[in-house]
């Protein structure tokens, strides 16, 4: 059985009359009610086709999910599970079938992370005249218990104290679950390894293959129903879908990393190139978040993969840190702050999100790469959310609501739990709940760790003027504007120097210029 690692994981048995209900991001055997289930039980999944048409969802994220679920229930079946296949509109449909063919039944679930998923699925039970027993979601590394421990006991006057300093939290969870340490300590003498992950690759260096999946009849049908059947956005080309739809396709992605991608992933974790989307990323996001790998599973593999002299230690540690340390952390601040979160806006950004990220229409390079990278496969690897399609977004003046809606519907990996802090509080700087700052630079950083610019149609180097980048004086801009909240922070002071000179000059009225000309070109379609 896979469990979380850090905390004590859940223990209870289900009685003759309980029967599992299995999410669709929960397609695991190991984890959950159905580890806990005798051979031969019943199980319950509701394919439910509602939330689908909320969205212009990325046709390889239905495919994913809608795919994922139906080759799950088929093994199910193979396994001698009696399964029950719902296929409904809504929820609220599909439990009002079961519990009509099933009344003295109670369903017993894991709770989706999402805010309000408990609530608002025992509501759906209570109408369909049914009972349901919510246990905890065991697809994590740490528990809501021992996080909330943690986060509540006297820090014992730790400079970084606080439940929401992901350094602090990462420590813990390295220290609770003994990964990558040695007697207290962590191996090597440094927890991070962030110095010697910032490397861009040679000219010559060439990823290593993305691994290919054969898929069956099941998932080309799904394929071409969710074509059918959805308003989707993105490739809707089976050719260009790369992700693992069942257990052994999941296991067999890791193994791939384990052995071909994670020597090479840490020095080239924070670079971009356009001829390489996937570089030298695990690309186990949509499996884990799923349920098809543990995160558990990895990070031990990982750990493994260091020990036994396969991978060298700053990419082990690099990738751990994504996962045990950065997305268990998400999923904490997440619960925590919502739902204040979700539409949190402490710089008051007032503006739409540009058509471009929607069409990739866009003479600037690095956009028009990276979106036509989300709009080929769901996916982007997470510098270049961050430091492009996010940077631009803040400096642009995006409602990070808007932009947290578009990451949530066109990436493969994407769920509320998981974009919300993600976008709103690190990429856009909504709430300050843990960011310090806002995550924005000029071309200048965009420059130094991709290809973009060298082939771009505008200057990199210059602020104003025509095919200057829009980058530089949205970011002189964005300083400008949000002076007020800005200033006083100690990680800004040395930006705002050139902002004065900047005035003193009176370059920034030739700035706010070349601002208000690139929004016209925007409305346009002509950026």
């Amino acid at each position: 059985m896979r469990q979380p690692i850090v905390g004590e994981p859940p223990e209870y048995e289900l009685g003759a009359d309980e029967v599992p209900w299995v999410l669709g991001t929960q397609l695991t055997t190991r984890s959950g009610p159905v580890a806990r289930a005798p051979e031969g039980s019943r199980v319950l999944l509701i394919e439910a086709h509602d939330f689908a048409r909320r969205k212009p969802y990325h046709h390889h994220k239905l495919t994913l999910v809608f795919g994922g679920m139906r080759r799950f229930r088929d093994r199910l079946r193979r396994q001698g599970y009696e399964v029950t296949y719902v296929v409904a509109d809504s929820f609220g449909e599909g439990l009002a079938d079961f519990f009509d063919d099933n009344p003295a039944t109670t369903l017993v679930a894991m709770p989706s992370p999402s805010y309000g998923s408990e609530r608002r699925f025992r509501e759906l039970v209570d109408s369909a005249g049914g009972d349901v027993r919510f246990v905890e979601n065991e697809l994590f590394a740490s528990t809501r218990r021992a996080f909330d421990e943690w986060a509540n006991a006297d820090p014992d006057g730790d400079a970084e104290a606080g439940p929401f300093k992901h350094e602090r939290f990462y420590r813990w969870m390295r220290r609770e679950s003994g990964i990558l340490m040695d007697d207290g300590d962590p191996v090597g003498g440094e927890w991070n390894y962030d110095d010697d992950n910032r490397e861009v690759p040679p000219d010559e260096w060439d990823a290593p293959p993305v691994p290919a999946h054969d898929y069956d009849e099941t998932t080309t049908e799904t394929a071409a129903w969710v074509a059918a059947e959805f308003d989707t956005w993105g490739d809707t080309d089976l050719a260009s879908f790369p992700w693992p739809v069942t257990r052994r396709q999941a296991c067999r992605q890791l193994d791939h990393f384990l052995t071909e991608r994670l020597p090479e992933f840490g020095p080239y974790q924070d670079a971009m190139r356009s001829d390489e989307w996937a570089m030298s990323h695990a690309l186990l996001g949509a499996a884990i978040n799923i349920g098809l790998l543990h995160p558990t599973e990895v990070v031990e593999g990982i750990a493994a993969a260091y020990r036994e002299g396969e991978a060298p230690l700053n990419s082990a540690e690099g990738a751990i840190r994504q996962i045990l340390g950065w997305r268990e952390f998400m999923r904490h601040v997440y619960r925590h702050t919502m739902p204040e979160l979700a539409t949190a806006n402490q710089l008051g950004a007032p503006h739409d999100l540009p058509e471009l990220y929607w069409t990739g229409e866009t003479e600037m390079e690095c956009l028009s790469e990276t979106v036509g990278d989300v709009h080929e496969r769901g996916y982007s690897h997470h510098i270049q959310r961050l430091m492009v399609l996010s940077n631009f977004a803040t400096l642009w003046g995006v409602e990070p609501a808007e932009l947290n809606e578009w990451f949530h519907a066109t990436y493969v990996d994407a769920y509320h739990w998981v974009t919300t802090p993600n976008v709103i509080e690190m990429g856009q700087y909504g709430h300050g709940v843990f960011a310090t700052k806002p995550y924005v630079s000029s071309a200048n950083y965009v420059d130094r760790m991709s290809d973009y610019c060298g082939d771009c149609h505008y200057y990199k180097t210059k602020d104003t003027g025509d095919r200057a980048c829009p980058f530089n004086a949205l970011y002189w801009d964005f300083l400008d504007r949000n002076e007020d909240q800005l200033r006083s922070n100690h990680r800004m002071g040395l930006m705002y120097g050139h902002v004065d000179d900047k005035r003193e000059s009176d370059e920034m009225t030739a700035i706010r210029e070349r601002v208000d000309d690139l929004r016209e070109m925007a409305a346009a379609g002509e950026l």
